[in-house]
């Protein structure tokens, strides 16, 4: 199956010029075209995302990613679900061994309504029931999901703001059940992300070799 990111955010680990050291974003079809060393589509439809450790950063922060995001914002009531499915393979991690993998971002807000990890072997997730909250406990989803396995994850929420998260690795399960957002989130609007988030630092002895590879062999969204 085709995975089509070309309508996609692209957010990349490459600065946006000589003199502007922040993460360069484009969309899925001109990062396609222009920057193959960090997306590309391979043989068989699917699509690699890499993402050096040391590299281009947003605002801030000193971590790099390879992140597709919707290029629009929603509310909850806009739709009476919201569906960001992909089914992807980690081939390389950083020396950290733990990423971002899936996300419901909220519009100016440096904090996730829900992060996914992949975390050393395992799917992990934090949910911010409000939005105000300091950040989550770390909740595993699901154990077993090894380097180089193809797994699934589903982020799937409501207009009354239910959140389920599903994965699958090796015929395996796992789910979060219902997690409810509360009432602050309702004037708040959201887009999914996706890809590979490092979840370290990069310095300036941080070795060339060390970053994150994933494939996204499946990508749905929908608002319905």
């Amino acid at each position: 199956m085709s995975v089509n990111i070309d309508r996609l955010t692209i957010t990349t680990p490459v600065p946006k010029s000589s003199t502007d050291p922040t993460a360069l974003e484009l969309t899925g079809a001109q990062a396609l075209e222009q920057l193959p060393q960090v997306i590309a589509t391979l043989s068989d439809g699917s699509v690699r995302f890499t993402a050096p450790t040391k590299g281009a950063s947003s605002k801030s922060t000193h971590r790099t990613r390879c992140e597709w995001k919707e290029p629009t914002y929603w509310s909850l009531s806009s739709a009476a679900k919201h569906h960001n499915h992909q089914t992807m393979t980690l081939s390389k991690v950083n020396s950290a061994q733990k990423v971002v993998i899936s996300q419901l971002h909220v519009k100016n807000d440096d904090s996730p309504a829900v992060k996914v990890f992949w975390n050393k072997g395992k799917l992990t997730y934090g949910f911010r029931q409000s939005y105000n909250q300091a950040a989550p406990a770390s909740v595993t989803l699901l154990a077993n999901v090894p380097l180089g396995a193809a797994f699934e994850i589903i982020l799937d929420v409501t207009a009354q703001g239910v959140v389920t998260l599903v994965a699958t690795c090796n015929g395996t399960t796992g789910s979060s059940g219902a997690l409810q957002m509360d009432s602050s989130w309702n004037s708040r609007t959201f887009n999914f992300h996706g890809g590979v988030y490092n979840q370290i630092d990069y310095s300036d002895s941080t070795p060339s070799t060390d970053g994150s590879i994933c494939i996204i062999n499946a990508l749905a969204l929908g608002h319905h």
